[in-house]
């Protein structure tokens, strides 16, 4: 079972996430400041972190940034007291996965967790089901029915990428650094230009996913039916 890391100072929080968590038989690892977060997820075995925004001598922000600026590729589900739009805006670009704010229902914590693993798994496994359509990360070919389509290749990749994780909300940004790379010194509404292709590419594809804008934040791609 998957080893779970909550980071967060308030000791009743830690206790109810532990408790739900560790009755659907995951492992738990646990901080109560930013660094030992940190560190913890460094050394390895982490599967998945819960994160609370205000935590002592590092904060929930840098240590979102620098779990990605190091490119250790586990889900994050950020935790805070704040409500704000802005707050969900600033997480989303730091790259956490998922959002929730305190007070939360524990049962909504275990199922948004248990979602968060699930997609990384899916996007492990190179290749992708939307439905009838199956991306093959392996040959970069997008199989639809009897019909095998090759696409150009950052086309395919932004696909792949948001199909990895449906319903999950990325920003021009955090898709710019993963398709594009750090060294990118384009426009980044070039994603805006390839959704756009990829909409029009698989305009008659809506029984299967759908490329969604969210407002302010960037894309998500959901899956027809879930």
């Amino acid at each position: 079972m998957a080893n779970i890391l909550i980071a967060d100072d308030d000791t009743h929080i830690v206790e109810l996430i532990s408790l739900y968590l560790q009755n659907e038989g995951f492992e738990i690892v646990l901080a109560d400041n930013g660094k030992a977060a940190l560190s913890a997820i460094e050394a390895g075995g982490i599967d998945l972190a819960i994160l609370d925004i205000m935590m002592p001598l590092m904060d929930g922000w840098d240590v979102c940034k620098e779990i990605r600026k190091r490119e250790l590729d586990i889900p994050l589900l950020m935790l805070t007291a704040k409500g704000e739009s802005t707050h969900r805006v600033k997480g989303f670009q730091l790259g956490t996965d998922d959002y929730l704010t305190k007070p939360f229902d524990a049962l909504e914590l275990v199922l948004r967790v248990k979602a968060l693993l699930k997609r990384y798994r899916i996007a492990a496994s190179q290749i992708v089901q939307l439905g009838g359509i199956v991306l093959n990360r392996r040959t970069y070919k997008v199989i639809r029915g009897d019909e095998e389509l090759t696409l150009p290749l950052k086309e395919f990749e932004l696909l792949f990428k948001l199909a990895s994780h449906p319903g999950q909300i990325f920003t021009r940004e955090q898709l710019i650094v993963s398709i594009w790379g750090m060294d990118y010194n384009g426009d980044d509404r070039t994603v805006d230009v390839h959704i756009k292709r990829l909409r029009e590419r698989f305009a008659e594809d809506g029984q299967h996913f759908s490329i969604e804008t969210a407002r302010s934040l960037g894309y998500r791609l959901v899956v027809a039916g879930q």
